[in-house]
């Protein structure tokens, strides 16, 4: 199955840390960007960071900046979203997608439906 499987989420207290995980199954990740998706309960889905493969180039969203950092690992065929300094408000299901790698740029995080193969997320809980 294609897909992308996210993992790493817990429940922490603010200010600290997790480091997720999105690693692709049954296809491999080069020449696809990625991006990380955020759904609070209620609410639509937000951009939160993006990467590319070309040329590495990465992408936040401004509530996440100085906090979150994106990579890649290509020869393990995974992309990770460290998240430091965390806050209740980033509580969430997390989700990525991949991306053709031209679309990757601050545009994308406001476009969920250009992303595709999300897996089932990982739940991130921080509390106050």
């Amino acid at each position: 199955q294609v897909q992308l499987v996210e993992s790493g989420g817990g429940l922490v207290q603010a200010g600290d840390s997790l480091r997720l995980s999105c690693a692709a199954s049954g296809f491999t990740l080069d020449y696809y960007g990625v991006a990380w998706f955020r759904q609070a309960p209620g609410k639509e889905h937000e951009g939160v960071s993006c990467i590319s493969f070309s040329d590495e180039r990465t992408y936040y969203a401004d509530s996440v900046k100085g906090r979150f950092t994106i990579s890649r690992d290509n020869a393990k065929n995974t992309v990770y979203l460290q998240m430091n300094s965390l806050k209740p408000e980033d509580t969430g299901v997390y989700y990525c997608g991949a991306a053709g790698d031209d679309f990757i740029g601050p545009s994308l995080l406001a476009r969920w439906d250009h992303t595709f193969y999300w897996g089932q997320g990982t739940q991130v809980t921080v509390s106050s």
